[in-house]
């Protein structure tokens, strides 16, 4: 990698026309400047397409029929042309100097393939929003040891991460994406878990990013979306078994979680009860007995 590299910034884009203007300002404004802004629209049907038509020459432009986040990954990372790609969500911020960390870190430590940095919380309302405080060490770590023996629990730091705080090697996420684009929402999972467990990276315990919480959140801080979590997963495991089978032992457990957390939340949908159906068809003996041996332990776990 070069010491001044071209950075691709991302920001994937639905309906959230009233905050795409903050997180595209805030990635213009990044104190590094060897920079790309794409902005991905996926078909949205509210201000948005006039929003990112306003800003002209400055960013790259890409607006696209509706068709998921993954989609919206996928083209994005096609337009690009940075040796670092980062990820921004429409609706989150970035701090100044974000990319000049990142982009430090990536000169500081070749050998590693993604940064992840941690993101503090923030409202659009008065309402305090309580966050812990990260755990462990900033640093560098190869994951892909212990998740391809299944076992990733305990053996990274506690942090807030998310996609606006996700930076990737282009060779690195060149062997990721396309993904599949049936992972339509949470496709930052299936993109992490790879990552962790083909490569060595680095983590830096820095909020360097906003993330907004707000009433159409989908997943951060809903109760009310459990059966949704259990879909992520489910999704998440039967991909990665497919295009990395090398880390069927992590998504044999990310199964099991997700099956788990279907049964906590009134049973399996349909979508779900046909994936799973299919994972399970490919499984050997040993690996539906040690499957179901988890989801029992996760269920009667306190």
């Amino acid at each position: 990698m070069s010491n001044n590299p071209l950075v691709s910034i991302l920001i994937n884009n639905y309906n959230y026309g009233r905050f795409l203007s903050e997180a595209i300002d805030s990635a213009l404004k990044q104190s590094y400047s060897n920079i790309e802004v794409i902005v991905v629209d996926d078909g949205s049907s509210d201000n948005s397409q006039e929003v990112i038509k306003s800003y002209g020459e400055r960013i790259i432009p890409i607006l696209k029929q509706n068709g998921g986040q993954a989609s919206a990954f996928n083209a994005g990372f096609s337009a690009s042309r940075g040796e670092i790609i980062c990820f921004l969500d429409s609706d989150d911020l970035w701090k100044t100097d974000k990319v000049a960390e990142v982009v430090k870190t990536f000169v500081e430590h070749p050998d590693i393939e993604w940064c992840f940095h941690s993101l503090e919380f923030f409202s659009t309302t008065t309402q305090k929003i309580s966050q812990k405080a990260a755990k462990g060490t900033s640093g560098k770590y190869d994951l892909s040891d212990q998740l391809q023996r299944g076992k990733l629990r305990n053996k990274i730091p506690e942090f807030n991460l998310a996609t606006s705080g996700m930076c990737f090697n282009r060779s690195l996420l060149g062997q990721i994406l396309p993904m599949p684009e049936v992972i339509r929402i949470t496709s930052d999972d299936y993109i992490k878990y790879i990552a962790l467990g083909v490569s060595p990276g680095f983590i830096l315990l820095e909020d360097l990013a906003l993330q907004r919480i707000h009433d159409n959140n989908a997943y951060t801080f809903r109760n009310d979306k459990q059966q949704l979590k259990a879909k992520i997963h489910t999704l998440t495991a039967y991909w990665m078994k497919i295009n990395f089978p090398s880390l069927s032992k992590f998504t044999n457990n990310l199964l099991a979680t997700g099956m788990k957390i279907y049964w906590n939340s009134g049973g399996i949908e349909a979508e779900g009860n046909k994936l799973i159906k299919s994972y399970l068809s490919s499984a050997t003996l040993l690996e539906k007995f040690k499957i179901y041996t988890r989801v029992f332990y996760y269920y009667l776990r306190p």
